[in-house]
């Protein structure tokens, strides 16, 4: 048998379980685990600022593409705790990653060593395994199912913290026998899914809402068969973006409280059933469940048994892996159509069609400050359909989800239940390393960029490009704006008058000499007319310098984005006036019928 310490052991395995990049930043506890990645060759490790941004990297890195698993990698104490964030949001999104801590001497870790502190205890709620490995040969076993767990049913993050000791002892363990685990994902029965398509084919205005489960299932095509073979429109969520490319005669649009379109919802409205597969009835997409429930049936598909009646109980449930069951779901609906069994509802999809040409926001302005939808409206001319968008939260992604166009799965990589600020630039260089070719477009408000700036320099260090459009108008906006409700402005304004830029006026940070500071490229725009130029000069930018390049839109103070102030999706707030001619919004997927 081969000997070699736990810490190699554990190394060998990420090699054999498909890891080919790490995120972290090494530290005492974990060092004899960083000496045997050095050792063992054949995984890529990027140097992280901040442990916190090494786990928003790994997540970054496994949206990207199906089968990918991020690694994070920190010491003992803080840098756990740090990547506890990193854990929520993979969890609540269904994102494994894999997060590795160094860990005290096994004999003190109860006495306060230092940097000693209970991680497993702390990380449980937000992983599907946490655990500190006391044992040296357990650590082949802890590895392996940390990978089972991962891949198996609701995919979601593990931490395996291991004491410095432990790394360090040598064990058995012979990498060339070693097998991944069989994955386990619940599949529908036939049974089951021609119940669910009787009750679809029964209804008059039906309607698919598809989540990031088909996202993570890598199911869109099958998706897009299924809606084709039976005619019905598809309402993505903001997880399942792209799943059906914007501008397919099928994609209704989005619906919820903020990121949503307006036809979108007036769609949804109108619908009297609901086939949900991969979804979670998130509450900023349903809103008040009378409203969203009433006079419709729902079938609900989820991987996780317990999903289905978390939110509202559906007619129908159906626990099962979205691939396995759209895979029925298509084999079922070929069969029935060729038999003459399916309705025709080209009529309910031609309604859909004409409420993407008839309720559209506008996006097209010339006022200075900028108005921020004509950042959006620029970008969708600047950036292709190949482009990988990365956002996370605030008004910057709100009117982005209202206003830019995804025509691709794995295109909108967006933080969807926890939405930390800071997310947006250490995710974005996980996508553009988890994909070097691509296009990839970072969003986000000031306060969101300015969280984990410091990750800038992680792309200038490795020559890892992207583009970050960054909307400035030194506000918290979303909370400002949420405050209306309170009949305050309070705590969220950021500016102040800068005694080293006096040209910013009351706009603060100065965004461009930080970033530029960092060992990065950025470009500050002031007028609209600008935008476009300015997009294209960061690709330049982007790709002969290979850093990350900023692309700051000086905006109007106070712009207040459209949403539902009352919890309730059939009530959303226009607060900017919407597109009445086909010039007020000149890049929107149906050209406006008036």
């Amino acid at each position: 048998m081969a000997r070699m310490t736990a810490a190699r052991a554990a190394v060998e395995i990420l090699k054999r379980e498909g890891v080919r990049n790490a995120f972290g930043v090494p530290g005492a506890a974990i060092n004899p685990f960083y000496a045997a990645l050095k050792a063992a060759g054949g995984i890529q490790h990027t140097l992280a600022r901040h442990v916190e941004g090494a786990s928003h990297m790994a997540e970054g890195y496994t949206r990207t593409h199906p089968g990918n698993i991020g690694v994070c990698v920190g010491t003992s104490g803080p840098a756990g705790t740090d990547m506890i964030t990193g854990l929520y949001s993979a969890l609540g999104d269904s994102i494994p990653i894999l997060c590795i801590t160094g860990q005290a001497p096994t004999a003190v870790i109860h006495k306060e060593d230092f940097q000693a502190v209970d991680i497993a205890s702390i990380a449980g709620p937000v992983t599907k395994m946490a655990i500190t490995v006391l044992e040296a040969a357990q650590v082949p076993g802890a590895f392996q199912q940390a990978f089972h767990l991962m891949r198996s049913g609701r995919p979601g993050p593990v931490l395996i913290d291991l004491p410095i000791d432990v790394q360090q002892t040598e064990i058995e363990f012979d990498p060339e026998t070693y097998q991944p685990l069989p994955v386990y994902r619940p599949t529908a029965s036939r049974a089951q899914i021609e119940k669910a398509l009787a009750l679809l084919n029964a209804s008059a205005r039906p309607l698919i809402v598809a989540g990031g489960g088909v996202v993570n299932a890598d199911a869109a095509e099958l998706l897009v068969e299924f809606a084709e073979l039976t005619g019905t429109p598809v309402v993505p969520t903001l997880m399942g973006w792209g799943l059906l490319p914007d501008d397919h005669e099928l994609n209704a649009g989005m619906v919820g409280l903020q990121t949503s379109h307006r036809y979108g919802n007036a769609t949804f409205l109108e619908s009297d059933f609901v086939l949900g597969i991969g979804n979670r009835w998130a509450n900023r997409h349903t809103g008040r469940l009378d409203v969203y429930t009433a006079g419709r049936t729902f079938v609900h598909v989820d991987i996780e048994p317990t999903q289905i009646g978390r939110i509202f109980a559906p007619e129908f449930g159906i626990a099962s892996d979205a691939k396995a069951a759209l895979q029925l779901f298509v084999e079922v609906a070929r069969e029935w159509k060729a038999d003459g069994r399916l309705k025709e509802r080209s009529a309910w999809a031609a309604l859909a069609q004409e409420k993407k040409a008839t309720l559209q926001r506008r996006t097209h302005f010339d006022d200075v400050p900028i108005k921020p939808q004509r950042v959006y409206e620029e970008m969708n001319k600047a950036f292709g359909p190949e482009t990988r968008y990365v956002s996370t939260i605030g008004l910057s992604q709100i009117a982005g989800a209202q206003m830019l166009h995804v025509f691709r799965p794995r295109h909108w990589i967006n933080c969807g239940q926890a939405g930390p600020l800071g997310w947006t630039i250490p995710a974005a260089l996980g996508v553009a390393k988890a994909d070097p070719e691509a296009q990839v477009v970072a969003l986000s408000g000031d306060y969101d960029f300015q969280f984990m700036i410091e990750e800038l320099a992680v792309g200038a260090q490795h020559r890892i490009p992207y583009v970050h459009v960054l909307v400035n108008n030194s506000y918290l906006g979303l909370i400002r704006q949420a405050q209306r409700a309170f009949d305050i402005d309070f705590q969220v304004n950021l500016e102040f008058e800068n005694v080293n830029s006096p040209e910013l006026g009351v706009y603060g940070v100065d965004h461009v000499k930080v970033a530029e500071g960092l060992g990065c490229k950025a470009i500050r725009v002031t007028d609209p007319g600008e935008l476009g130029a300015a997009f294209e000069q960061a690709k330049k930018l982007a790709a002969e310098f290979r850093v990350p390049v900023v692309v700051e839109a000086i905006l109007e103070r106070v712009t207040n984005i459209a949403m539902s102030t009352t919890n309730d999706i059939s009530a959303v707030v226009e607060f900017e006036e919407v597109a009445t001619e086909p010039g007020h919004a000149p890049t929107s997927i149906r050209t406006l019928k008036v």
